[in-house]
């Protein structure tokens, strides 16, 4: 993945039907464990495309990080807000 593909991935995570957001500044999470068996068999299919896709993102985890942060989309560690 390169640096300028960060916020189209963002954006098909968010169109999968997952929740994406920075947890403080360390990392991020794919909020794919709250979906209904129903929106995750449909989900599935489409992350399993995002990850082909993207493919390794760890090189890129400090830009994720900020661009969703950037966006209001993050929590932090050790408060219960979510933004």
């Amino acid at each position: 993945m390169k640096v300028e593909e960060i916020p189209a991935f963002v954006q098909d995570v968010i169109d999968a039907g997952c929740d994406i957001c920075a947890i403080g500044h360390e990392g991020y999470v794919i909020g794919d464990a709250d979906l209904s068996e129903a929106e995750y068999k449909v989900a599935r299919p489409q992350l399993a495309r995002i990850k082909r896709v993207y493919g390794d993102r760890d090189p890129l985890l400090p830009e994720i990080v900020a661009y969703l942060r950037a966006l209001g989309r993050y929590i932090e560690i050790g408060n219960s807000r979510v933004h």
